[in-house]
């Protein structure tokens, strides 16, 4: 009876083998998809086309979601489709803007002095490129993209800060910004003698004097070299505190400074204010410092992270304050597109005259380059200044290059007497290695560009090196792909539409 059962309840076993093999399609359709992609048999060349297709339409849409978004809405509103509607609405594309620098958008631009005074010449040029680098990590947390932060060294020898934030449309915010960096350093006491020497010049009224500080001396060790900072309670006042930690650098002047003051104070300051003078007792290694005080748990938190956002390693005073419009960005924006554009048709005649079907074909390659590019623009954030967008159109240009170095080789093939399938296969073998040593070399360059310099540059180097990426992707596949499709069809007998 069980057996009975278990026979007429049990489903048949054709229709678990057309179940598993249905799942076992759908989860391997979508890779498939993508082998297409990097498969150039015949049977698989109409699926990699569409998939090619519907990529460029995707990346199309996320371009320029309007018209996309347009259709959805009316679709949504229709009152014909009310009962489907009611259940169901079609999402909006996702819309992500492009993220702008600031000579397109505009902004705030920021100028400061750096007090200098206290540091040996040697050492003014260090100190101020880190200072430049602690303000662009502080701004950068902020999210503004491709922050101008720039060091320049007048005729007469003062050090300037130049700042340029994009977006930061109010002035107040953006000094604020930068305002609430802190300036951290570490000073030794002076002797009674000096201290009183020093008191009694100040009241002669000496100049010289006047602007010393007759307690303490500056030291080299400063915010500088401020690895992290730490919040934490004494064991046994239960009062906040903020542990500091210094870099490898940092700790050896810590650890040199502490040696040569046993005994003595060594005083604190935050923002020129003495915070605590602790007592050293002895030699401290390993970089760790504690800074006491007669703080409330918030003002320890927000000194932590003042701290971690980066300490200035010099005093710095703002002289100049201006905001930036975006109109003269946006015309030569425009007026660079429209010279793209003319370009691009240029490009497309040219190639549609001197190459027939294979530079038409480029052409539409090159359209899906460009949607393709401006994709990965958006979906990793890249900041589009003039200058990046100078990278992105030389890019187009290389992936140009390497279509024509294709077709070239495909022309010495056919003139051989390679038939079409042959000729393809080869002119891309043989034009590969030209064009991987090319781009390899150009994004070597971009790469170092990019660790090396900063801001406008630092963009420009970013989207070349996008532009380069994708276009052998352009060349290499798609340009191939649209190529094979030509296999086995009445186009491939007319010798004249692919050669001289």
């Amino acid at each position: 009876m069980n057996n009975f059962l278990k026979t007429f309840l049990s489903p048949p076993i054709w229709l678990v083998k057309k179940a598993v093999t249905l799942i076992f399609w759908i989860i391997s359709f979508p890779f498939k998809m993508i082998g297409n992609v990097f498969s150039f048999k015949k049977s698989r060349v109409s699926s990699a086309v569409f998939l090619i297709i519907v990529l460029a339409l995707l990346a199309g849409s996320l371009d320029y979601p309007k018209y996309w978004n347009q259709g959805v809405d009316y679709i949504n509103q229709n009152p014909k489709l009310q009962v489907l509607n009611s259940r169901f609405q079609i999402p909006h594309f996702w819309d992500v803007p492009f993220k702008l620098g600031l000579d397109l958008q505009g902004g705030t631009h920021l100028l400061y002095d750096a007090d200098l005074g206290n540091i040996e010449e040697q050492y003014k040029a260090g100190a101020m490129d880190g200072l430049r680098d602690v303000i662009e990590r502080r701004v950068n947390l902020y999210g503004i993209g491709e922050p101008v932060v720039q060091v320049n060294k007048t005729t007469t020898g003062q050090y300037r800060l130049i700042v340029e934030l994009a977006g930061v449309k109010n002035i107040s915010d953006a000094i604020k910004m930068i305002g609430e960096t802190p300036y951290l350093e570490f000073r030794t006491m002076r002797s009674q003698e000096e201290t009183t020497q020093i008191l009694e010049k100040q009241q002669q009224g000496d100049f010289s004097a006047l602007t010393q500080d007759p307690y303490t001396l500056p030291t080299q060790l400063n915010g500088k070299y401020l690895k992290r900072a730490n919040l934490s309670f004494d064991p046994n006042s239960r009062k906040p505190i903020v542990e500091i930690e210094f870099n490898d650098e940092g700790a050896k002047l810590f650890e040199d400074l502490t040696a040569q003051n046993i005994g003595n104070q060594i005083a604190i300051y935050l923002d020129n204010s003495p915070i605590s003078a602790p007592r050293v007792n002895e030699k401290i290694g390993g970089g760790k410092a504690v800074i006491t005080g007669q703080f409330t748990v918030d003002e320890a938190k927000q000194m932590v992270q003042r701290l971690n956002s980066g300490a200035l390693p010099v005093p710095i005073k703002l002289v100049s304050q201006q905001s930036v419009e975006s109109s003269l960005g946006m015309v030569a924006l425009n007026k660079s597109l429209i010279a793209g554009l003319y370009a691009f048709l240029a490009v497309a005649v040219f190639m549609g005259l001197w190459y027939r079907i294979p530079g038409l074909l480029a052409v539409l390659a090159l359209g899906i380059y460009t949607v393709l590019v401006l994709a990965v623009f958006k979906i990793f954030g890249a900041t589009l200044t003039l200058a990046g967008i100078a990278g992105f159109i030389l890019s187009i240009g290389m992936a140009v290059d390497a279509n024509i170095l294709i077709f070239a080789r495909m022309r010495e093939e056919f003139r051989n007497g390679k038939t079409f399938s042959q000729a393809v296969d080869e002119g891309f073998k043989r034009a590969w290695p030209s064009i991987r040593d090319s781009n390899f070399t150009t994004l070597l360059t971009c790469f170092v560009l990019y660790l090396f310099t900063t801001s406008v540059v630092r963009g420009f180097a970013l989207t070349l090196a996008i532009g380069v990426i994708v276009s052998m992707f352009s060349a290499i596949f798609i340009t191939r792909i649209f190529l094979k499709g030509f296999i086995g069809t009445w186009a491939e007998k007319f010798n004249w539409i692919w050669y001289k």
